[in-house]
């Protein structure tokens, strides 16, 4: 799911699993092949990692880091070459080959993901080497940028109800700024061009088949390679099932009535305390929030950082906090500090998550850049411009201002609080070049073996329903299984689908179609 940038710069978020407001960036359409041949592709299939420890004062001291190097373009091999960061945990015992994940975004660095979480998967230690990557344009892998002044022409959607022209041209400066920044690789990212790099990876790795771990946007970029390499897909399990069909436009309503959602049963958990901030009546409580919100934008309040909070940015830290259900309790003191005191440090602490503040864009030619150098706002910049490459929806500026007022309403029904915030995704992608069509028509029927895709009922990202219907596009490989609880994703807070899914990977066990997992106790 794509991320929101606020021009309030203290204020923007940056996190792997946050929702989406405007795009910037559109890009090439990239080669398609059905396999690893193709003409000067050897030299990269030869390759194997070097491994060696990690640098960085914080990173694990088991942590393994490496590269590959893949061709900036696949069409033309010898035009360019790219290196792309690896980490991995080595196996405890005997490896049978490597797992590799994806994080999610898309534009999550998977390498700092894995020294920050990693612990989640060291069940799969007892028979895979663990190892993930940044993908081309993320990370340390040549970094895409819009430079230190983007969010000045960002807008949270508010713009569109007094100048929707403006609100374009604004996209329009984003979107040039934003190659200005990003170097040869802007044209050349995108899901399609990544499924090729993992490729690239297995054989590297020196496994005959991938299996693979892939969480929201990663189910999308599995089920990419189960189309582009049926016969390389070893056992591959995705876990927060992202849509294969669905327009941007479309993603939004459905993100904004799983936001919904998501806050519903927030609320209704909240109002059992008495210590809630909108009183003990679910219903009564659904309603302060709409009026808070709507308070907020009318009458923002300041501060620590000397920027205004408004009634959108509210929205945003409340959607950050709902992705984990472990955070409804730091979500419910924030509100009440807020409501109760007018401090806004809580709220805005959910929004940021410490996220530094911009600065200026790395410089590569293709090579590894160092931590350091990474630009603060590559997450939402290669958010943007992958989605942008992965979609080839381009509505224009006379279809969106006809629109308009159908979308409004449409977005307000799904959601009266989250509506507003996402209505600015009919802008995504404006004006840029048009993405592949590749995803929406090839990613079917895929002739692999069995897939397990991971749903959770709850899920204010990827609703269920995706999980659903992307099972019925793969065809007979996908196998459901249905995790009835909250969050985003079910593997790191599901004893039960961590436990499925593990069995899966390391003895190839899958549940029956359709099985369940319930909440865990407590």
């Amino acid at each position: 799911m794509p991320v929101k940038l606020s021009k309030r710069r203290a204020l923007r978020r940056s996190t792997v699993t946050a929702v989406v407001g405007l795009a910037l960036l559109g890009a090439g359409l990239p080669a398609v092949a059905a396999d690893g041949d193709g003409p000067g592709l050897a030299r990269f299939y030869r390759q194997k990692v070097a491994w060696t420890k990690c640098e960085g004062a914080e990173t694990p001291e088991d942590l393994q880091c490496g590269k590959v190097t893949v061709p900036l373009d696949y069409a033309h091999p010898e035009a360019g070459t790219l290196d792309l960061a690896l980490a991995r945990y080595r196996a405890t015992g005997r490896s049978r080959g490597s797992v590799l994940l994806n994080f999610g975004g898309p534009g999550g660095a998977g390498v700092a993901q894995l020294a920050f979480g990693g612990k989640d998967f060291m069940g799969l230690t007892n028979g895979y080497d663990v190892v993930t990557f940044d993908p081309r344009g993320v990370g340390r892998s040549s970094p895409v940028s819009c430079g230190d002044g983007a969010e000045e022409t960002a807008d949270d959607g508010t713009g569109l109800d007094a100048d929707p022209q403006a609100v374009l041209d604004g996209i329009r400066r984003t979107a040039a700024a934003c190659a200005k920044h990003s170097g040869p690789v802007l044209p050349h990212i995108g899901t399609v061009n990544v499924s090729r790099d993992m490729d690239v990876m297995r054989e590297a790795l020196g496994d005959k088949k991938l299996n693979y771990l892939g969480f929201s946007y990663g189910t999308r970029l599995g089920a990419v390679y189960a189309a582009q390499f049926p016969k390389k897909v070893g056992r591959m399990a995705l876990d927060g099932v992202d849509t294969l069909t669905d327009p941007l436009t479309e993603q939004g309503v459905a993100g904004a009535e799983g936001q919904q959602r998501a806050l519903d049963d927030f609320i209704t958990w909240c109002t059992k305390d008495i210590a809630c901030p909108f009183g003990q009546d679910p219903r009564t409580a659904r309603d302060e929030v709409v009026r808070l919100v709507r308070s907020l934008d009318d009458s923002p309040v300041p501060t620590d950082f000397g920027e205004l909070f408004t009634g959108q940015d509210l929205v945003g830290s409340i959607g950050q906090a709902l992705y984990s259900e472990e955070l409804w309790p730091s979500l419910q003191r924030a509100l009440a500090s807020l409501v109760e005191d007018g401090d806004t440090r809580g709220v805005v602490g959910l929004a940021s998550g410490g996220i530094r503040l911009p600065g200026r864009a790395a410089e590569t030619d293709g090579g590894l850049v160092d931590e350091e150098d990474v630009p603060p706002d590559n997450l939402p910049a290669a958010l943007m411009a992958i989605n942008c490459a992965d979609d080839p929806d381009r509505p224009t500026a006379a279809q969106i201002t006809r629109d308009l007022d159908r979308l409004r309403a449409e977005y307000e029904r799904a959601s009266p609080v989250f509506g507003r915030y996402r209505l600015s995704e009919v802008l995504m992608c404006y004006g840029r070049p048009k993405g592949t069509d590749f995803i929406r028509e090839k990613v079917k029927d895929v002739k692999t073996p069995k897939l397990l895709l991971v749903g959770t009922r709850g899920d204010p990202a990827t609703p269920y329903r995706w999980t659903v219907q992307t099972a019925e596009r793969l065809g007979d490989a996908a196998v459901v299984l249905d995790n009835r609880d909250e969050g985003h994703t079910g593997y790191g807070s599901s004893k039960c689908v961590h436990r499925t899914v593990d069995a899966f990977l390391l003895y190839g066990s899958l549940p029956a179609n359709g099985s369940s997992c319930g909440p865990d106790a407590g």
